[in-house]
């Protein structure tokens, strides 16, 4: 749906990234100096309920967690396995990390080749695979709305998270309406390229025409299981997540009876649309977490909520990162040995 971008300069791209990083920085902070001063002794001491046996539990459904993040790319793509598309994910996760934009999406390119998928193809499937990613991060908060809804609880500042679910309809629509039929796509392409060239980009009408029209041809005939699948594959790996989450703070000490599986979930369904800033979000969602834990427990539960916060973002960004590493080193050796 989405044609390649022109290209940028690598500044540009850098810059971009940092605005990104400072601005998550300044949001951190804000919340942060909101929830009061930590006791980083007690965060210590947090940390030390942690015993050996907690790292293979939240180890198991680190790996859980980021095959059901790469399933929609098996989905999407034919000839694509479940196993290539965690490898091919893992890969793109290491990329982004390490560098912006698009070279995730050239090491993806990459491997598709030497598995002799077609390009059009890995391409269009992982446009697919991001739109559908982008739709369930940014409906989470209905999800929230509705446990708010159970809980009788008021929404209070939350409702500014209607807009979240608003750009999750607005991308479901714009697919609909790409898959609807092909004049269909290339006007939603001619739309889309105006909609760009006032925000001051040059971009080609046709091009974009093209680009949406092959996308349709390319994703068509796995879109009618492909998305709904997707969609519930990226709901598990957010409930994979909310639970390491819940055991991250169980095990260093915050209990059910100061913090319930409620009141985690709503933290964690509302400040998921921010993991949209780098690094997942390193440092936003952890903050707002922190501050919704924080309201439900009291600030007796701040010191080890931060040492809970730590161990699940040690194994969610840390973790995917060293996967991506073994992830390319095994396919680098793959392609060596069939070469």
């Amino acid at each position: 749906m989405t044609p390649p971008p022109a290209r940028r300069p690598t500044r540009a791209a850098w810059l971009r990234r940092l605005l990104m990083v400072a601005a998550a920085v300044v949001i951190t902070v804000v919340v942060v100096r909101l929830a009061g001063p930590v006791d980083w002794s007690a965060v210590g001491s947090a940390l030390g309920h942690l015993d050996a046996w907690h790292v293979p539990d939240l180890l198991a459904l680190l790996v859980v967690r980021q095959v059901l993040n790469a399933l929609p790319l098996a989905l999407f793509i034919p000839g694509v396995s479940p196993w290539r598309a965690t490898q091919n994910d893992l890969g793109a996760i290491l990329m982004s990390m390490i560098a912006p934009p698009p070279s995730d999406v050239a090491l993806r390119t990459a491997m598709f080749a030497s598995w002799g998928v077609p390009v059009a193809k890995g391409l269009a499937g992982t446009v697919m695979n991001t739109l559908t990613f982008y739709i369930v991060r940014f409906a989470a908060p209905l999800a929230g709305f509705v446990l708010l809804a159970v809980a009788t609880r008021p929404p209070g500042l939350r409702w500014f998270e209607l807009v979240s679910i608003a750009v999750a309809a607005g991308i479901t629509v714009g697919i609909l309406l790409v898959l609807r039929s092909e004049p269909l796509a290339r006007r939603t392409g001619v739309a889309a390229a105006r909609l760009v060239r006032r925000l001051g980009r040059d971009v080609a009408e046709h091009d974009w025409a093209e680009a949406c029209a092959r996308f349709r041809t390319d994703v068509e005939s796995h879109f009618e299981r492909g998305f709904p699948c997707s969609l519930l594959a990226y709901a598990a790996m957010l409930a994979v997540d909310l639970t390491m989450l819940v055991l991250a703070l169980r095990f260093v000490g915050v209990g059910a009876d100061a913090v319930s599986l409620l009141d985690v979930a709503i933290a964690y369904l509302f400040a998921y649309p921010f993991t949209l800033f780098p690094f997942s979000g390193l440092g936003v969602v952890d903050a707002l977490v922190l501050a919704a834990v924080v309201e439900a427990g009291g600030l007796e539960v701040e010191a080890a909520t931060l040492a809970a916060l730590a161990v699940w973002r040690t194994f969610t960004v840390l973790g995917p990162v060293l996967m991506g590493l073994a992830a390319v080193a095994h396919w680098r050796r793959g392609s060596r040995s069939s070469g």
